[in-house]
């Protein structure tokens, strides 16, 4: 008989998919590529019917809040919008659950900040007659939510977390340069609001407390806001 210790199969660890973000974050993403497509060939003025032109808006046109979101000038603009929605939207998603009431409530966090940004860009801008086009303004909504979530794994960090002050000064610093810079993303299709995205991360990093409490996944002796 062999004293020789014997041979076990060598364990090989489960290997992790290329690709596993969240489906609600994919959904986001899926939301500004397929209506993109969709409007590559409409012409300018229906384009423009779908933006939120904030002069209209105060005249009772509100519709444009939520179209707007579904609209881009460019390839750059509709893959940036969308990279970031992954990116973003990845620990947003896991927070408020991946079941069908946590995607819900994540599809209406994504429609409210973007609302918000539209709104916010409107109040600072209200006789303006430019169109504004893109989702930017809900992807920051979710920029400034997964800051908090970065801050403290599984559940809502403080308001003012380190994550959410470097990030959103960083955002800040961004914007800026867009403010100067013109709107080189829009390919001349639209205007893309810079101060709607500053609005956008300010009400993701808010809505993200009470929206996370509506989703159930905030601990106990956790302040959400």
């Amino acid at each position: 008989m062999s004293d020789a210790p014997s041979e076990r199969p060598e364990q090989v660890p489960p290997k992790e998919p290329v690709f596993n973000a969240p489906w609600p974050a994919v959904l986001a993403a899926a939301s500004i590529l397929a209506p993109f497509i969709l409007l590559l060939r409409m012409d300018d003025a229906t384009v423009v019917s779908l933006a939120l032109v904030p002069k209209d808006f105060w005249a009772g046109r509100w519709t444009g809040v939520v179209t707007m979101m579904f609209v881009h000038g460019g390839w750059v603009h509709a893959l940036m919008n969308a990279a970031f929605a992954l990116a973003f939207g990845a620990p947003v998603a896991r927070l408020l659950g991946l079941n069908g009431r946590g995607g819900g409530i994540f599809c209406l966090f994504y429609l409210a900040c973007g609302v918000l940004s539209g709104i916010g860009f409107a109040a600072i801008h209200p006789d303006s007659d430019a169109a504004v086009i893109g989702a930017s303004g809900a992807v920051s909504g979710l920029m400034g939510a997964a800051a908090r979530v970065m801050d403290t794994p599984g559940r809502v960090g403080p308001i003012l977390g380190p994550r959410v002050i470097s990030l959103g000064l960083g955002w800040l610093i961004v914007n800026l340069v867009m403010a100067v810079t013109g709107t080189l993303l829009s390919m001349g299709a639209g205007e893309i609001a810079w101060e709607a995205h500053l609005v956008g991360f300010v009400a993701g990093a808010i809505l993200i407390g009470p929206f996370a409490a509506w989703a159930g996944n905030i601990p106990r002796g956790v302040n959400p806001h």
